[in-house]
């Protein structure tokens, strides 16, 4: 079984393509290892990826945008409150510090809240 967390879009796209080095959670966890990214069902709203090219210069193609299953995998290297990363929003805010981004074949699968378990990839 494999440790899974379920992120909205464009943001999980974001991840697995390497633009992405944190990811902001108000939750602490102490999962360290493979994190297996689950895109969310829910359309990306168009103001997220408006403010993702006006804040980071990011284009993000909307034909990349897949929703409602496995898009990839991660390293989680550790769970902080302080960072540089211009990704880390600060407190009340955890930052995950993820690292090797690689890409999945899309794997249709469920979201939860949480860290989920998921097969292995």
């Amino acid at each position: 079984m494999a440790i899974t967390l379920s992120v909205r879009q464009p943001w999980a796209w974001l991840i697995i393509a390497g633009h992405k080095d944190i990811e902001n959670r108000e939750w602490r966890t102490n999962h360290c290892g493979p994190l297996v990214i689950h895109a969310g069902v829910t359309p990306a709203p168009e103001e997220d990826i408006a403010f993702v090219k006006s804040r980071y210069g990011i284009r993000v193609p909307k034909s990349a945008l897949l929703y409602g299953g496995i898009i990839g995998v991660v390293d989680l290297v550790e769970c902080v409150t302080v960072h540089k990363s211009r990704w880390f929003d600060g407190r009340p805010y955890f930052g995950w510090v993820l690292a090797n981004p690689r890409p999945l074949e899309f794997t249709r699968w469920r979201g939860m809240p949480g860290l989920f378990h998921t097969s292995s990839p």
